[in-house]
This record gives C-alpha cells, structure tokens and sequence, in this order.
C-alpha cells in the first residue's frame, strides 16, 4: 500500500508549498506518512492524459491512497472528478481530501458522496460564469470601457506614431532618457518598445 499526496495548481504564478504544507499537517494528525508527492502546475481543464494525475491513475495499485487538499484539485467537471473516483475505486483505492473530509473507498455510500459533489460543484462553478457574465454586460451596459486602462493604451499609441522619431533618435546615440522626454513617456516606456522592436541601443 502506497500512499500518495497529489498537488495541483493551474498557473506558474502560484506555488505547491501551501497544499504540500496542508497535506502533511493532515498526514501528521492521522499519524501515517506520504510516500509519494505528485505536484504539477496545469489547468484542470487539460486532458486527463496529458496531466501527471492520469498517468497516476494508470500506476494505482490496489489499498493505495490518494490525498488531495481539496476535491477540485483533482478536476473541474463533474464528469471528469466521477471518472477519477471511479478508476480510484475500482482499483480498490481511497481518495482523501481535506477540505471536504472526504474517505472515498469502494462503497456505495462513497460513490454517491462524490457524485453529489460533483454535481454541487458543477452547478456552482456555472452560477459563477453566468453571475461574471451579468455583471460584464451591466458594465457595459452603464457605458464603462472593458479591459487595459485608456492610459496604457495611449502610451502605445503615442510610441507606434514616433516609430520613426524614436528610430532616427536611436540611431543619433540619443540616450533612451532623452528619448523618453522627447515623447513624452517613461524611461522603460521606450526601453519595452525597443526590445520589442528588436533594436539595439
């Protein structure tokens, strides 16, 4: 018997440190000792197949146990999460999560626990799409303009039409400071727009 801490977060911004810390909290309390991490940073949304998760399952042997800070980690559909819990189960596998305290085993009790939050989740996570939804369209709606700041946009601006200006300036040896006052934006301003014009300087 194996058992196995599974880590997931969707971007390269947020870190496993919290999760890994949570689980072996959990571990320390229920006195047993995780023999194996998993950790990936991918959106759940990815195929099972393309994610550590499902190469995971293929590996799970029979009394391993899997534990997960919370169900979500796992996947983000209803389908998705039943169809984990059901290759778990069927290997006569647990899948623990902290959060919700959850002991899924081979039972009917279990089986239909994980269903019912699956389907809670699910109905959940399409309330908060049509709620964003609604609220985009009332912004609209009263006329506010949606994305970067108009200020952001008006340095771009303003940068695209001294293209050539800020070329001849650059070629003159004029510092990238004087050319910033020249056009009337910040120093890093210009120094962006050169490296993504691919001058040199």
């Amino acid at each position: 018997m194996a058992i196995i801490g599974y880590i997931r977060v969707s971007s390269n911004k947020q870190t496993c440190e919290h999760q890994k810390y949570e689980i072996k909290q959990f571990s320390r309390d229920q006195q047993i000792k995780v023999d194996k991490w998993i950790e990936e940073k991918i959106s759940s949304r990815k195929a099972l197949n393309k994610r550590k998760l499902g190469q995971l399952l293929d590996e799970l042997k029979e009394g391993d146990i899997l534990i997960a800070c919370e169900i979500s980690r796992l996947g983000r559909s209803l389908l998705e999460v039943m169809r984990i819990l059901e290759s778990c189960l069927n290997k006569n596998c647990q899948v623990w999560t902290i959060k919700e305290n959850y002991h899924l085993g081979n039972d009917i009790q279990s089986k239909v626990l994980a269903f019912a939050f699956g389907l809670a989740a699910e109905i959940e996570r399409n309330l908060i799409s049509q709620r964003t939804k609604s609220s985009l369209e009332n912004v609209r709606a009263r006329g506010k303009r949606l994305g970067r700041p108009f200020a952001a946009q008006s340095k771009k601006l303003k940068l695209a039409k001294n293209t050539k200006k800020i070329k001849d300036l650059l070629d003159k040896g004029v510092s990238i400071s004087q050319i910033a006052r020249a056009v009337d934006v910040q120093r890093m301003t210009v120094y962006r727009f050169i490296q993504r014009m691919n001058w040199t300087k």
